[in-house]
């Protein structure tokens, strides 16, 4: 159905060549290097990583910059390629207790151990644009900015452990520890989503869900379409090493770093019959640079926990297999866009359809406007 276009090969490849030099722009300027996406559009690259399931950040700087911009497209590019690499086996866990903090900050106490670390964000800024970026040379660091920073690596180096651990003290909040028996998480980027889904597989695909998505979700939340009141508990932001246990060696060793977000939102809980009231958890993780999306993932992760703490199902948001069906955005892209493709016979035959319906509708309709004239002379006459 989709190849009886005439000529459409060639027009095809003549879209690529226009794609080609719709991506380049000008050509007297200077072309953005794939080092430059990377170092300078991080906060892009960390999406792009997180939601292609792939960290790498110079391949997501090059699916960016062959995207043109277009994030959904390079995450597209980016799970594509994921899917021609061989697979070694699983890391294990990684404790995000003892990453090397560049950013941590909680909404729920002032003084917690290890202090509050502001690190750099846009949350103080005043979001007015800053025409001096017109001049695209580097402003030079400053004597206070370098102090600032050293203050803040001296600070990150200190013990940091979690903010839940000053409630969890006086068991005000649950915790969830690992046990035993406990089953294996799925890998959901090698199994296909199915339901009844556990919360490890749900946060795989909430981490892999759009941002976008979470966040309109996140936000419904908030104002009311789920049983939750949340607190930012921790936002913590910075590297972690990642290891692999090697059969080989019989012991765990560590294979690199990463840059990861964490979020624990913390939400009140009335607790029922069995259980006393206390704060429950909504949990988001993503990779590089990423607290939107993190927070809105926990947002939303604790809202579609509602059955298991015995909460009322009322709302989208609390509903599991219409919140993963429809998160994400590689999968959303590609059947919305599917549109764009050739319906030439679907709607021939629609349309003969519709034809044919109005054909009917106007022979019934003239003759019911025949018979209610014929009515009204009648009554006339008798009149």
């Amino acid at each position: 159905m989709y190849v009886a276009v005439k000529g459409g090969e060639r027009a095809i490849e003549a879209s690529w060549r226009l794609l080609d030099k719709a991506r380049r722009g000008d050509t007297r300027l200077a072309e953005l290097s794939v080092a430059q996406i990377r170092e300078q559009l991080r906060l892009a690259v960390a999406r792009v990583m997180t939601e292609g399931s792939v960290y790498d950040e110079e391949l997501a700087a090059l699916a960016i910059k062959q995207a043109a911009g277009d994030l959904v497209e390079a995450i597209f590019l980016l799970r594509a390629y994921r899917t021609t690499l061989p697979r070694f086996g699983y890391t294990q866990a990684i404790d995000t207790e003892a990453m090397q903090v560049e950013r941590r900050i909680s909404a729920t106490f002032k003084d917690v151990p290890g202090g509050q670390l502001l690190g750099a964000t846009y949350d103080y800024t005043q979001r007015l644009l800053d025409f001096a970026l017109l001049a695209e040379g580097d402003a030079g660091t400053d004597a206070a900015a370098t102090k600032s920073s050293d203050h803040a690596a001296q600070s990150a180096a200190e013990a940091m452990p979690r903010v839940v651990t000053l409630l969890d003290k006086e068991g005000l909040i649950e915790q969830e520890r690992p046990t035993p028996e406990a089953p294996e998480p799925g890998d959901l980027s090698r199994e296909p989503l199915a339901f009844p889904a556990s919360r490890a597989t749900r946060l795989q695909n909430l981490a892999r869900g759009d941002e976008g998505f979470l966040l309109a979700m996140g936000y419904a939340t908030q104002r009311g379409y789920a049983h939750s009141h949340p607190f930012a508990g921790e936002i913590r932001f910075g590297t972690i090493a990642v290891e692999m246990e090697l059969d080989e060696l019989g012991e765990a060793v560590e294979i690199g770093d990463i840059d990861v977000t964490e979020c624990q939102m913390i939400n009140q809980f009335a607790g029922s019959g069995d259980v006393p009231p206390a704060f429950t958890q909504g949990y988001g993780l993503a990779f590089g640079h990423s607290e939107r999306k993190a927070m809105a993932m926990a947002l939303v992760d604790r809202a579609l926990r509602a059955e298991e703490l015995g909460e009322t199902l009322g709302s989208p948001t609390q509903d599991i297999e219409f919140m993963l069906s429809h998160s994400d955005n590689v999968e959303a892209s590609g059947f919305v866009q599917h549109l764009k493709l050739p319906h030439y016979v679907d709607f021939q035959s629609e349309l003969e359809l519709v034809r044919r319906l109005r054909a009917q509708h106007g022979t019934t309709g003239k003759t019911q406007s025949n018979d209610q004239s014929k009515d009204h002379d009648q009554q006339e006459q008798a009149a």
